[in-house]
């Protein structure tokens, strides 16, 4: 880790950077707090340990600087000086340094105090992958790997705020996997949820870069169509639709499982409902074809009410 040492004194300077060099720490050193604060606002430090009277800019102010800044990331800082009234301890710590050490400091007590320093900033760079952890999980689904509902709830209302600013045509396609609880019932879950990455897979292969596809819940999909009319649409969804009535899912000691799926396409030049609607558009297109005989795909124009065409 790089820790930085603000001091005038250069003899004090060079007591820090030989003493911290043997902790194996990277050591940038600044001879008064205006310069490393100009250093600071291109590149935010994690530690930093500075003299208390300094000119220019004390060791006071550049530490309130810091405070004030809220850079990504905290700064653990421990400021230094010869004063040691208990009034002078707190005027340090509450300007918002973390530590305080009198000069002349003994050096065995600055690398202890400077170890809880890196101990404090390790436990929060833990807590900070933990939380992206948990916002990947929230984010993800964690079965195909696919965006997860929330996320491309996100993502479709990002895309109706565009819509609403720039315009043209916006699809939507909800999918859903035929007589997957038949199948779960016959061979299982495990086997169910092959058949689940198995159609995860071959719909993130067959959208466009710019397209958003997400496990909606259970075996259903939905994919987000941005710039998109219905025949375009209608294109993606037929790619979707053959490819996996090519898949075969191999179940041991039995014929392989072809899989089918029902698709419910919707395309619009408005958005009167907002979000849920769309939704609610495309589920009811699902059940159109659903109720059409299933493994097949109905697409609706939202601006034609009596529109809905069957395919495959």
């Amino acid at each position: 880790m790089q820790i930085a040492i603000i001091d005038d004194d250069p003899i004090a300077r060079q007591i820090l950077r030989s003493s911290l060099a043997r902790l194996g720490l990277e050591v940038i050193e600044f001879h008064d707090g205006s310069t490393a604060w100009d250093y600071f606002l291109a590149n935010p430090p994690r530690f930093v340990i500075t003299d208390w009277l300094m000119p220019n800019l004390d060791g006071l102010d550049l530490i309130r600087n810091l405070r004030s800044a809220h850079f990504h990331g905290y700064t653990y800082s421990i400021i230094l000086t010869g004063k040691e009234d208990k009034t002078d301890v707190v005027t340090g710590l509450s300007a918002g340094a973390d530590d305080y050490l009198t000069k002349p400091f003994d050096i065995s007590e600055l690398r202890a105090r400077v170890n809880i320093g890196l101990r404090i900033l390790e436990l929060e760079d833990d807590l900070n992958r933990a939380k992206e952890q948990m916002e990947r999980m929230a984010m993800f689904d964690y079965l195909t790997g696919m965006l997860s509902r929330r996320a491309i709830y996100s993502h479709l209302q990002g895309e109706i705020d565009r819509f609403y600013r720039e315009g043209g045509s916006l699809s939507i396609m909800m999918l859903d996997l035929d007589h997957f609880k038949a199948l779960n019932d016959s061979y299982g879950h495990m086997v169910g949820d092959q058949a689940l990455c198995l159609v995860a897979e071959q719909i993130s292969q067959s959208v466009r870069p710019y397209d958003w596809a997400a496990r909606w819940g259970g075996d259903e999909f939905l994919v987000v169509l941005p710039n998109t009319n219905l025949e375009q649409a209608d294109a993606v969804s037929n790619r979707i639709h053959s490819r996996i009535h090519k898949l075969e899912l191999t179940v041991p000691d039995k014929d392989p499982l072809h899989l089918h799926i029902s698709i419910g396409v919707i395309s619009t030049t408005k958005v009167p409902d907002g979000i849920d609607g769309l939704i609610q558009a495309a589920d009811e297109a699902l059940y159109s074809a659903k109720k059409g005989g299933k493994d097949c795909i109905f697409t609706k124009d939202l601006q034609e009410p009596d529109s809905g065409k069957d395919g495959i």
